[in-house]
């Protein structure tokens, strides 16, 4: 049997996707769980459980279909859950995971997912993906105003290996990072204890108030604000995958795990970018083992739940912003270049763009549903007009 030899860079592009994964929504979690009245020794066995669940079906989906696929959380509905769960008991929580899950297993099951995302102009997905990852690219230089030596440093860093050693370029930020945080002390490692939580399994409680008013909604952001992005990604990065059984797998996985905590599996969007870019790796056909190694350690991720939060506090958030943004660079390029090369579609690209870009936050959904209505709109319209 043939070894496969995973270049570093490769290796380092999935390290990194979970590390901005972790380090950029982590804390909603706990605030989620926290809501929901989960103590810590609980809330530790949830970030156990998606750890697992997320490597295990990472692993899965990239090595069927040997492309990267990445599965995440759902950050927006983590966020919606954290400000929707108070007053809810932890058995509550537990059913409205439930029931999310089984609604988009259901979504995918009937293919009504994959149908909506054929209708969607490749054109409008990069834009969208653009304006989704813009901010992460903003962050690597706006985070110089209160980290200066450190940011700076990383981006001198990045900027030479990219002249000299592209594929080494965020691998060269990162290190030169990591040696400027420890002789500044600014990373406090000696802080973060090892820890391994057992889960701990929830009897779930159904009530139709709790499912109306926080199910319902939160099935809709999760669909709206990271599987419809997570999808789109894939489209934009040049990966032709079958919609329906990415999604009939996370959501069952979802639906599994959901007494122990997990309340959503769904298809990532901005991590799954850094191992879907050249960074990865130079062949596209070869960028399913950066997305290996990410599930990899999405697994040890999971097998230390406990240490997660702890450990990212050791690491300044500067640091985390410039790496993910340094690490993204390529991506938004290429995304804005295939937004805006076809002059008929430009219009409708650049609005799909901007107010993904914005941030607008309407009816509780995310800007990236709104960015792909509001450009598909346009795109819409302007073909009419065209064609009349």
């Amino acid at each position: 049997m043939r070894s496969i030899s995973i270049p570093l860079p490769t290796v380092l592009a999935g390290f990194v996707a979970v590390l901005v994964g972790y380090a950029s929504s982590a804390a909603i979690i706990w605030q989620a769980a926290e809501a929901a009245g989960a103590n810590t020794m609980q809330i530790a066995g949830w970030l156990t459980m998606l750890g697992i669940g997320m490597g295990i079906s990472t692993l899965a989906l990239t090595i069927w279909y040997r492309t990267p696929i990445l599965t995440a959380w759902s950050t927006p509905g983590a966020a919606l859950l954290a400000t929707s769960l108070p007053g809810h008991s932890l058995n509550e929580a537990i059913g409205v995971f439930i029931f999310a899950s089984f609604l988009i297993l259901i979504c995918g099951a009937t293919g009504l997912f994959a149908r909506l995302m054929r209708l969607i102009p490749s054109t409008l997905s990069a834009a969208m993906l653009a304006g989704i990852l813009l901010r992460f690219g903003l962050d690597a230089f706006t985070s110089l105003q209160g980290n200066f030596l450190m940011c700076a440093s990383m981006l001198l860093g990045w900027l030479l290996a990219k002249t000299w050693a592209p594929r080494y370029a965020v691998v060269v930020a990162m290190i030169v990072g990591l040696v400027v945080c420890l002789v500044s002390g600014n990373l406090q490692s000696g802080s973060v204890p090892v820890a391994v939580v057992m889960p701990e399994f929830t009897m779930p409680h159904f009530s139709l108030s709790s499912l109306l008013g926080i199910g319902v909604p939160f099935f809709l952001v999760t669909m709206a604000s990271q599987n419809a992005p997570g999808v789109a990604t894939l489209k934009a990065s040049g990966y032709d995958v079958p919609v329906s059984p990415l999604i009939v797998v996370t959501a069952l996985i979802a639906l599994i795990l959901a007494p122990f905590g997990v309340f959503s599996i769904c298809i990532a969007a901005i991590t799954a970018a850094i191992c879907q870019g050249s960074e990865a790796h130079p062949d596209p056909a070869k960028r399913w083992l950066a997305a290996t190694a990410a599930g990899v350690f999405y697994l040890l991720a999971g097998v230390f739940g406990g240490s997660i939060t702890t450990l990212l506090t050791a690491l300044p958030v500067a640091y985390i912003h410039t790496l993910a943004g340094l690490a993204l660079l390529s991506t938004i390029a290429g995304s804005l270049y295939q937004a805006l090369n076809h002059e008929r579609e430009r219009d409708a690209a650049i609005v799909t763009f901007l107010v993904t870009a914005s941030g607008v936050n309407l009816l509780g959904i995310g800007s990236a549903f709104w960015g792909l209505v509001a450009g598909g709109i346009c795109y819409a319209l302007f073909s009419f007009t065209r064609r009349a």
